[in-house]
């Protein structure tokens, strides 16, 4: 009957689960001193030699990095934290003991699973509530290299939008006053996706029923010839919203707010692949959490018989390594529109889910 059941001992489940709580925070709270102390070794200088910044500039710093150093080594904690509550547990011969009782190599580790999904949502959490907004400060802030930051002018630059086969280049757009201007306006007519035209002007605002250039020419690709227009109105079907998009960063926004972005960018023609693997991967990069269990579940069983610990510690940190690589490369892939924005997030995930369950079973069961 103990097979039946993932959790045979509620008593066994507490005390390991225990274990893997504790020696994975205790691992993380290590990683963020050591790190957070090498990162403001390089940092604090540089906001220090900033004109009126003072020591609690640099505490400003270390709390909007924290998060950061926080969200990117917690799975790694996790991993580590499993390796060595699965070490712990099998050099004390009681995996063994768990074993002789009739448990399954899953019933064991059904205890790390739980805690390993209860710490994926503190991390979701987390990052939606705390991370977000401290990389938008910090980014804020880096950009003007740790000096005042200035308040938002209202001007964009270098802005492109889609109006159906046509692409329509702002070299910058003026939001402060009570209409939107355009400056150095470019679109690219195009029939059939290829270039018949280009249409130029000086300027651009929006009126009712599309927007008045002033001072238009429009260059004919076939002819060579550039005909002088004066003032028009064009992009009837664009809408002024299209232009006052502002550039998103998607590790800067929570969930919900990103996938608004996401949809406002695609109903203005941008680009929106990478924006999406990077929305599936706020679901993942915490569930990673769960995979490390199975990936360390290699230090488990076996060890005592074969007096080979070290090795099968090595071959499960090994694992857990290898798909955060696999991870960071497929999103890098994604970014570059070379994967799908759901294979760029998930791919990894699902492949080493099914690594380690396939290593688990050959192994034990």
């Amino acid at each position: 009957m103990h097979q039946l059941h993932f959790f045979p001992s509620r008593t066994m489940a507490m005390y390991v689960g225990r274990l893997f709580l504790i020696r994975s925070f205790s691992i993380l709270f290590a990683l963020v001193l050591i790190l957070q102390t090498l990162d403001l070794l390089g940092e604090s200088g540089k906001i220090l030699g900033v004109a009126g910044n003072s020591d609690s500039d640099v505490w400003r710093y270390v709390g909007m990095r924290l998060p950061q150093i926080i969200e990117t080594f917690l799975p790694f904690s996790v991993l580590l934290g499993t390796i060595l509550t699965l070490i712990t547990l099998n050099q004390n011969s009681e995996v063994v003991a768990m074993k002789a009782s009739g448990m399954s190599a899953h019933q064991v580790l059904a205890p790390l699973f739980l805690a390993a999904l209860l710490v994926a949502g503190i991390s979701f959490a987390f990052n939606e509530r705390i991370v977000t907004r401290s990389t938008a400060a910090l980014s804020a802030w880096q950009k003007v290299e740790y000096a005042k930051v200035p308040k938002d002018s209202g001007v964009r630059s270098n802005i492109w939008v889609r109006d159906g086969d046509d692409l329509i280049n702002a070299t910058t757009v003026e939001t402060g006053g009570p209409t939107i201007i355009l400056r150095g306006v470019t679109i690219y007519e195009r029939t059939g996706g290829v270039l018949s035209s280009m249409l130029s002007a000086a300027s651009a605002r929006s009126v009712k029923g599309g927007w008045e250039l002033t001072d238009a020419k429009r260059f004919l690709r076939r002819s060579g010839t550039v005909e002088s227009l004066g003032t028009i109105v064009a992009a009837k079907n664009v809408r002024p919203d299209q232009f006052t998009l502002a550039q998103v960063d998607g590790d800067e926004l929570p969930f919900l707010q990103l996938q608004s972005a996401i949809s406002d960018l695609e109903a203005a023609g941008r680009p929106v692949n990478a924006l999406k693997g990077v929305l599936w991967h706020k679901i993942s990069g915490p569930l990673s959490a769960i995979l490390m269990p199975l990936l360390g579940a290699v230090a488990a069983f076996g060890l005592a018989r074969s007096g080979k610990l070290f090795i099968r510690a090595i071959l499960g940190m090994g694992l857990g390594f290898a798909y955060f690589v696999a991870d960071n490369f497929a999103l890098a892939m994604g970014d570059l529109g070379a994967y799908s924005p759901f294979l760029a997030a998930w791919g990894p995930f699902i492949l080493f889910a099914l690594i380690g369950e396939m290593i688990l079973i050959r192994t034990e069961e």
